[in-house]
């Protein structure tokens, strides 16, 4: 391994330890419009009080959101595991919960007069960071 290899390779691993825990979530079949009322109500929340928020939420968006907010949490627990530190679940806020547009399924439906209209599926992707609470 040449030594430029190298040290990009310790550069790209220095980066991936000091970037937020986080979790993804990709092409999730739900319109981003309704994923994004959900995560709303999540941002900048204690982790421990967006779970429950999300458990008792009607929406279908929820039950996704509350998947990839579990798993956000678990790449902080074996993220402090790895670095041999100590993690308090309970001072981990989310610090961003984006969702973004994914691909679109288009379908087609028949309209009156022979003609065709597009229907789009949508899709989106749930991109989720936790953090530390400073203060405490």
């Amino acid at each position: 391994m040449s030594r430029k290899s190298r040290a990009k390779k310790e550069r790209h691993e220095a980066e991936r330890k000091a970037a937020p825990p986080s979790a993804t979530q990709r092409a999730t079949r739900q319109s981003p419009y309704k994923m994004r009322l959900v995560a709303d109500q999540i941002r900048g929340v204690s982790v421990n009080q967006a779970l429950s928020l999300l458990k008792f939420s009607k929406k279908k968006a929820a039950v996704e959101i509350t998947k990839v907010l579990e798993s956000a949490l678990a790449n902080a627990e074996q993220a402090a595991r790895a670095n041999n530190e100590s993690i308090d679940v309970d001072t981990l806020y989310v610090k961003t919960a984006i969702i973004n547009e994914g691909p679109k399924l288009k379908r087609w439906m028949p309209a009156a007069m022979g003609r065709a209209t597009p229907v789009f599926k949508r899709t989106s992707h749930v991109e989720i960071e936790v953090a530390e609470k400073a203060g405490r």
